[in-house]
């Protein structure tokens, strides 16, 4: 198993050095070799849920539905959602030998390129949201964001920008950050909304997920899972970091055989919509 650099209080495995450097390429070095798979699930999800969003409208003219994606990253998600790219297509495009020989400048011109080439005609306004302000600045540049914060909603409000950017927004989405942040930062989402705001969470089994549910329910936001269904999300780091996981696992009542103890996180898939949808 590869090793990380840290650990939080669940003994899961935390990549702070991959997370906040100015280009994607050791992002995806570090995480290939650990099968990091889950925004390959969420491609088709989120542009289900995009499109039966944008069929509902809100008769106000809105136009396509505008994204937000929680803990953005590199803008991963919003590459797999506007784009005809998979996910195994993004590792060998930034671990490959061709990426290794480039500056940071001429990656991003190389991806501006390489996205603009790919775009696909329903694509979507994509908000991206994360601390890492190296990581939303890339996705920026490269065109994979129209608009990107480098805020933490844990700690502070949202800036009037972004404030002004969720009241555009129809859809939130999120892939993992779930346990990054809390229900205080759906809140804090959510208090500047103003379309019907739909919300698609994977999170991991090892996460609890009933506070951010019920912060949702206080704004009219009914949140639905199919207990049976999980999503692969990574392979396990180290023995310790499984054992963490299948013990959290078993506390929430769920059992981890054949999921866990088979060596790698999972998610469950949580959507909230208005409770009239």
């Amino acid at each position: 198993m590869a090793e990380s650099r840290s650990s939080d209080t669940t003994g899961k495995a935390w990549f702070h050095d991959i997370y906040n450097e100015p280009d994607p390429r050791a992002y995806f070095r570090r995480l290939g070799p650990l099968e990091y798979e889950i925004p390959h699930h969420a491609q088709d999800v989120f542009r289900r849920t995009r499109a039966e969003r944008a069929a509902i409208g809100t008769g106000d003219g809105e136009g396509p539905v505008t994204v937000l994606d929680v803990c953005c990253s590199y803008g991963i998600n919003a590459a797999l959602l506007n784009h005809d790219v998979s996910l195994a297509e993004l590792y060998h495009h930034y671990t490959g030998p061709e990426a290794d020989s480039l500056t940071t400048t001429e990656l991003i011109e190389r991806d501006k390129e390489f996205y603009a080439s790919r775009r696909r005609a329903d694509a979507s306004p994509a908000i991206g949201l994360d601390a890492a302000d190296n990581a939303v600045r890339y996705a920026l540049a490269v065109g994979l964001l129209d608009e990107a914060y480098a805020e933490n909603l844990e700690s502070a409000s949202p800036s009037l920008l972004l404030q002004r950017a969720l009241g555009r927004t129809g859809l939130i989405t999120v892939t993992g950050g779930v346990g990054y942040v809390t229900h205080r930062t759906f809140e804090a989402l959510l208090e500047w909304t103003r379309r019907p705001v739909w919300v698609s969470a994977f999170v991991l089994r090892t996460v609890p997920y009933e506070q951010v549910a019920a912060s949702l329910e206080a704004r009219g936001l009914t949140t639905r899972t199919d207990a049976s269904r999980t999503y692969p999300q990574r392979l396990f780091t180290t023995v310790a970091e499984q054992s963490a996981a299948v013990e959290r696992v078993l506390l929430a009542g769920d059992d981890p055989a054949g999921l866990e103890a088979d060596g790698r996180y999972h998610t469950r898939l949580y959507e909230s919509r208005p409770s009239l949808v």
